[in-house]
C-alpha cells in the first residue's frame, strides 16, 4: 500500500467528529493509487458547504461531502489527490436519519469521497454498482457494515 498524506482542516469543531487518526486510516484504506499522494480533508459548517455546493455544483443547501480532484496543468507532476469538503452537521443529521453511528457514517463519507477523487462515480447505474461494491468492501475491511443496507432498511420500513 502506498503512502497517503492527510492534511486535516477542522473549520468547525462538532461533537462526534472523529480523531485525526481515524480520518487518516479511512483515507489511506480508500487510496487505490500506487504512488504516494496527498489529500486535504476539510471539516466545515453548513454555511460553507452550502456556498461551495452552490458555487461548484449549482445546487442549493449543504451536502455531506464534496470532492475536488486535483488536476495538474500540462507538464506538471505533483502528488496531490485533491480535497474533500465534509459538512459536520449534515453527516450528523444523516447518521441519525439512517440509524448509523456517527463514526460509521464519517468513515463512509471519507471512503466515498476518496473514491470520487480517484475517478469513481455513481451517475449511472453501472458506475454506481462498481463504486458501491468497492465502498462496501473497503468499509468491511475497516470493520463497518454495508452503508447501503442501512439506508435501504430505513427506506423500506
Amino acid at each position: 500500500m502506498s503512502k497517503l498524506t492527510v492534511d486535516l482542516q477542522r473549520v468547525v469543531e462538532a461533537p462526534g467528529v472523529p480523531d485525526d487518526t481515524d480520518f487518516e486510516r479511512w483515507a489511506q484504506a480508500a487510496w487505490q493509487g500506487e504512488d504516494p499522494s496527498e489529500v486535504t480533508i476539510r471539516i466545515v459548517s453548513s454555511d460553507e458547504s452550502a456556498g461551495m455546493n452552490r458555487q461548484y455544483r449549482g445546487k442549493s443547501g449543504p451536502t455531506n461531502v464534496l470532492s475536488f480532484p486535483f488536476e495538474a496543468p500540462a507538464g506538471i507532476t505533483v502528488p496531490l489527490a485533491g480535497d474533500l469538503i465534509i459538512c459536520a452537521p449534515v453527516v450528523e443529521k444523516e447518521a441519525t436519519e439512517q440509524h448509523k453511528t456517527l463514526k460509521e457514517h464519517w468513515a463512509h463519507m471519507v471512503v466515498h469521497g476518496m473514491l470520487h477523487l480517484q475517478g469513481y462515480d455513481h451517475i449511472d447505474n453501472d458506475d454506481a454498482e462498481v463504486m458501491e461494491a468497492l465502498e462496501i468492501r473497503l468499509l468491511r475491511q475497516l470493520g463497518f457494515s454495508n452503508p447501503y443496507e442501512t439506508e435501504e432498511t430505513e427506506t423500506d420500513s
